[in-house]
């Protein structure tokens, strides 16, 4: 995403000494120009985030989400982590997450969308601007918003299932959220200064390394092969002075991830969950199963390359390309090494590529075919897919800055691509906003009539399914698939409850 290269210089008007104070009012008035209609850009993507987090309000409990809230009803947050590490999967950092949301049952459901991403939105722009500083950039006030928003709309909208991305906190705390926070353990160390902001920078990433461990094992894997990948790159992306530090802050990483890995794989719920699958019996590494794993990889990649709003990413990162210049300063200071576009997109690609399929290879065993399928399970490398893009895109429109070219009609054409992708990724939205009325409407009705006869003393009802966007409930498949029934019933404290052919 950094563009690392001198901007170009301008030759004086006709009668004006350089540094003129006409000449500074002119720089100072192009600024805010562009400012101002950078940052009215950046409400396209902004007003699609608040129109997402104002549909969250129709987000009712589902699949997983029946069993946990029972738990942290009835044991608190505590009991739900403990039953994590012990039963379900090992995740104690997602059990905290999780935790934490269905501590205010429909409630937490409701306000997570909002809250969620408002933080991914936050982390984003914060990473942005740190980078930006950090590689010696400087743009106008309204860019690094609306990367970043760019960014967060495409990553949270532009999957196959918006729903089990965004809108699903079960799902999201695991595969959206995880390689965001993993993304932002970086800017205290794009923010460090002297010998205390450097021990900081180690702290929080041995501590970030360590939660994201027992967070996302695919979130994990996408870290372990970047933070790989910079350990051995370094020599050719940062001077001297800080290559032996960005070695060690990666290793300390790794070290981080390695040990919430252990912590997570060694727990009695890892093992129970390996066992639920079978995953016991079949290794990820047999030949066959790695063979399976590039099939559904490659698979999955059409799905992706052939997605057009990503290309909404792109248009974001040439505007940043073409608006960015060189901050003065002494050159001694400078960690990066000069910009090798060619070399940056490559190593960008081969950490994507390679952190796929791994993900890929991990969860096979226990999704099997049906990984073509999980577009949840994706975004742990995804959003690295979008960073790539943006990052592609900075460079390209830094060659057009360099060279002189017309880069006044490249920025319309990247502006008007910008709101072109936002309004496409508006369209299937607004549908699923009206799929989740429907089932808000249907899920409400249910839950009071279920409410009202546990009350009155019933121990066995009948519960109908209603699903959106492919999501598991009792009873589903015309009644041949009976989980998370029993679930239902602890949630309404009853014994038990029966297939339902019609609302009540």
């Amino acid at each position: 995403m950094a563009v690392g290269a001198s901007s170009v210089t301008v030759p004086p008007d006709p009668g004006r000494e350089p540094g003129s104070a006409h000449e500074e009012e002119g720089g100072e008035a192009r600024g805010s120009r562009t400012a101002a209609w950078t940052t009215g850009l950046a409400l396209l993507p902004l007003g699609l985030l608040a129109a997402a987090a104002w549909l969250g309000r129709y987000v009712r409990p589902s699949a997983d989400e029946w069993c946990f809230l029972p738990v942290v009803r009835d044991e608190g947050i505590s009991g739900l982590v403990g039953r994590f590490y012990f039963t379900d999967n090992g995740r104690v950092g997602n059990g905290l997450l999780v935790g934490l949301y269905a501590k205010f049952p429909v409630a937490g459901h409701q306000w997570y969308g909002l809250v969620s991403g408002a933080l991914v939105l936050g982390l984003l722009w914060a990473l942005t601007a740190a980078l930006l500083r950090r590689a010696g950039q400087r743009v106008p006030r309204g860019v690094p918003l609306l990367v970043a928003a760019m960014i967060t709309a495409v990553f949270l909208f532009a999957t196959p299932n918006t729903y089990k991305t965004f809108y699903w906190p079960a799902a999201s705390v695991s595969h959206t959220l995880a390689p965001v926070l993993a993304c932002a353990a970086a800017v205290p160390l794009l923010r460090s200064r002297g010998r205390r902001g450097r021990i900081a920078a180690l702290v929080v990433v041995v501590l970030a390394g360590v939660f994201m461990g027992t967070l996302s094992e695919e979130a994990s894997v996408v870290a372990l092969v970047v933070l790989c990948g910079v350990v051995l790159f370094a020599g050719r992306l940062f001077t001297e002075r800080a290559r032996a530090f960005a070695r060690g802050w990666c290793l300390a990483g790794m070290a981080g991830v390695a040990a919430g890995t252990l912590l997570l794989v060694t727990s009695p719920g890892s093992r129970n969950r390996r066992e639920r699958f079978g995953a016991e019996t079949t290794s990820m590494l047999a030949p066959e199963s790695l063979i399976a794993s590039l099939r559904g990889y490659v698979r999955i990649l059409e799905t992706v390359l052939t997605t057009w709003q990503y290309a909404g990413a792109v248009a974001a990162g040439v505007l940043l390309g073409l608006l960015a210049s060189r901050r003065p300063g002494p050159r001694g200071r400078r960690v990066l090494l000069p910009c090798r576009p060619l070399l940056l997109t490559g190593l960008g690609a081969a950490a994507f590529l390679v952190s796929g399929y791994l993900c890929t290879v991990i969860t096979y065993p226990v999704f099997g075919p049906r990984v073509v399928t999980a577009a949840r399970t994706w975004n742990d490398y995804l959003l690295l897919y979008v960073l790539l893009l943006v990052a592609a895109g900075a460079f390209l429109g830094r060659a057009l800055r360099l060279r002189g070219a017309a880069t006044g009609a490249v920025t319309g054409l990247a502006a008007a691509l910008c709101a072109v992708t936002v309004l496409g990724l508006a369209a299937p939205l607004y549908e699923l906003g009206h799929d989740m009325r429907v089932r808000a409407q249907k899920w409400d009705r249910q839950d009071r009539w279920l409410r009202e006869r546990a009350a009155e003393g019933a121990r066995v009802l009948p519960y109908t399914p209603v699903s959106v966007s492919g999501m598991l409930e009792p009873f589903s498949a015309n009644g041949t698939r009976i989980w998370p029934a029993q679930c239902v019933a602890d949630y309404y404290r009853l014994d038990r409850v029966t297939r339902g052919t019609r609302l009540p």
